[in-house]
């Protein structure tokens, strides 16, 4: 710590006013614990699993065909959203089943709400969200449905 004070020291002034600002900015986001969730939204196919579980719970190995991508790519994947705290997990035998999480910080809860509504319309989350259908036999019309109220 001692060194970014010493390197701060050598900038000008002005230079040092938006340093010392985004130094709060990141230390009030760190506070109040939205850096893992920014993190975790900053991938393309965690968002897409996202748009996916916007419809309901899903089983990983509807996730993983649905999108795809290799079961254990999936899996690590959703275990950075459970880091970050936005899917929880069921286990029922040799399979985990996701869901969106039940977020108690109205900052990273309205976050969620506005990405998962652009989502809505995303037409690569759309694509996804027709194979899932295929996959577990429900109605496109119905994740639809379920995914444009979620979090509402």
């Amino acid at each position: 710590m001692k060194q970014v004070f010493r390197a701060l020291a050598l900038v000008p002034l002005f230079v040092r006013d938006r340093y010392v600002l985004s130094v709060l900015i990141l230390a009030n986001l760190v506070a109040l614990g939205a850096i893992p969730a920014f993190a975790a939204l900053a991938d393309e196919t965690r968002r897409r699993i996202l748009g996916l579980l916007a419809s309901g719970e899903v089983c990983v190995c509807n996730i993983h065909a649905a999108l795809d991508i290799p079961q254990p790519t999936a899996s690590r994947h959703l275990a950075h959203l459970r880091k970050a705290g936005l899917v929880a997990t069921r286990k029922q035998g040799l399979w985990v089943h996701y869901r969106l999480a039940e977020l108690d910080d109205p900052a990273v809860t309205g976050v969620l709400k506005s990405t998962l509504s652009a989502l809505h319309e995303n037409d690569t989350v759309e694509s996804d969200r027709k194979k899932l259908s295929a996959l577990i036999q429900v109605p496109l019309k119905t994740l639809a449905r379920a995914a444009k109220t979620c979090c509402g």
